[in-house]
């Protein structure tokens, strides 16, 4: 009776080990997950851009299929690429952040400049469907390897654990978990629409009737504000992540000034608002400076980058 006693108290044990353990994972996989906030909002953002111009009925689908790429991308290729990396090359990590922090604030000042500017016209697929639902999902796919290239990288540098199986189910779990979230809010914005409209022309009551009709009026403006707000988050995360990154690698001052202003700004201002207006200030610095970066870099990656690439992966 003894030994089963002992036995019990050796796999509650174990049991209080692994708990503690997978409480870790999911409690890192959340800081790490926010760290990407940028990436994922402006991911969320883009994405259903390559369901327009498709019958309602292959939306889903199509969204399923580039979320199940999004998985081959982070699972089978970025996390094991992460794990290498963080065991071979950790001094990569810093000059890959500041890599993938210039991408956002390219687009980021890309998109701007590009709405303030010349709007090519909207042009509806045409052609053979199946072809074309092919094209746009390899191009979503390709699109998400680039935001999800910069989203594990940043969680691997927000990583608080130098246990390489805790490292690697951290990853896994933000693979996932980010997932999961994008593409579920990608397929709930691209039927929102269909619902509403159902909901205006079937609902049975009239107050269900006007939430149909507010959801199809409403739906161009919230993806027009989803839009800037992504675009906002790329530049502020893009700068963020550049003035740390070079903070580690030893040069200090932009981070260090930027410190010093939001804490001269929120020092006049009520104890309540101090965090609030340090945590502004600092954002709206780190987001001029992605801005002032990403103009910097649109006409180097128009007349030296993409041509490189294009002359190396001719189509």
């Amino acid at each position: 009776m003894s030994g089963l006693l002992a036995l019990l108290d050796d796999v509650a044990a174990i049991a209080k080990v692994a708990a503690a353990s997978v409480d870790d994972v999911i409690g890192q996989a959340t800081k790490a997950g926010a760290k990407a906030a940028g990436a994922v909002i402006d991911d969320a953002a883009v994405s259903p851009k390559y369901v327009q111009g498709f019958a309602p009925a292959r939306e889903l689908p199509i969204v399923g299929k580039i979320a199940w790429g999004s998985i081959r991308n982070k699972v089978l290729i970025l996390l094991p690429a992460a794990m290498l990396l963080s065991v071979f090359a950790p001094w990569l990590i810093a000059p890959l952040l500041i890599l993938g922090g210039s991408y956002l604030c390219y687009e980021g000042a890309e998109k701007i400049v590009h709405a303030f500017g010349h709007k090519d016209p909207h042009s509806k697929a045409t052609g053979d469907p199946a072809h074309l639902e092919e094209e746009k999902v390899k191009g979503a796919i390709k699109t998400d390897f680039i935001l999800s290239a910069e989203i594990m990288t940043i969680a691997l540098a927000a990583i608080e654990t130098d246990n390489l199986w805790t490292r690697a189910a951290v990853l896994f779990v933000v693979a996932i978990g980010i997932t999961a979230a994008v593409y579920g809010a990608v397929a709930l914005i691209v039927k929102a629409d269909d619902v509403g409209l159902l909901m205006a022309k079937k609902g049975r009551l009239s107050i269900t009737r006007l939430l149909g009709r507010g959801i199809v009026a409403g739906m161009p403006k919230f993806l027009f504000v989803l839009t800037w707000v992504g675009t906002a988050a790329m530049l502020w995360v893009g700068g963020q992540i550049i003035v740390h990154s070079i903070g580690q690698l030893g040069w200090h001052a932009p981070e260090d000034l930027i410190h010093g202003w939001a804490v001269a700004a929120a020092s006049g201002v009520g104890a309540a608002w101090q965090g609030i207006v340090e945590w502004a200030v600092t954002a709206g610095c780190d987001g001029v400076l992605g801005f002032i970066w990403g103009l910097i870099l649109i006409p180097i990656v128009a007349s030296v980058i993409k041509p490189a690439m294009a002359a190396v992966m001719p189509k």
